[in-house]
């Protein structure tokens, strides 16, 4: 098969470029440690502490923190894009997985934390740059010792549902204060 078109898909003229900056992970994880979760989601989500290098890299900002709630968001742009012009499904998945797990997060003392177990994903509409500011919200089900559960769903700037999603998530680090 061969491309045949009047566009040269390499040329310099249609090269994009994005820059992303980040500061290292492991200071800002010392310092939340010492942090009650909900402490450590409000310092991410004013600014005090700086947000985790994944968030940086795709663009999302923590918008919402409650205690077993948490919304991202996203302002959709084409570096995040498949080549059938829609955002990648792993926008969504990290998305949510990143809520989800904060949602645990606002539920927990200092020096406990959690790790994703599994994460089940239903894509229901697609996402594209033109689909506005995404929110992505988690909400925690069930906090237990071992393992709490999580919901998450994922919609586009006219609020209608394009993702939802369910996670298990292992605690780890001091028991839950029962």
């Amino acid at each position: 098969m061969t491309i045949t078109s009047a566009v040269d898909l390499f040329s310099p003229a249609s090269r994009r470029e994005r820059v992303v900056d980040w500061q290292p992970p492991g200071p800002a994880a010392k310092a939340a440690a010492a942090m009650s979760g909900l402490e450590a989601m409000h310092a991410l989500r004013d600014g005090i502490l700086p947000p985790p290098p994944m968030a940086r890299l795709i663009g999302f900002r923590m918008a919402v923190a409650e205690p077993g709630r948490i919304v991202m968001e996203l302002e959709p742009n084409e570096s995040l894009e498949n080549t059938i012009g829609l955002l990648h499904g792993a926008t969504a998945a990290a998305l949510l997985d990143t809520a989800m797990g904060c949602a645990i997060s606002t539920m927990l003392p200092a020096g406990q934390t959690s790790v994703t177990l599994d994460l089940k994903i239903t894509y229901l509409r697609p996402l594209s740059v033109r689909s506005g500011t995404i929110q992505a919200e988690g909400k925690l089900i069930k906090l237990g010792r071992q393992t709490s559960y999580t919901e998450g769903f994922v919609r586009d700037g006219k609020g209608n549902l394009a993702v939802h999603a369910t996670a298990t998530f292992s605690m780890i680090g001091e028991k839950v204060a029962k």
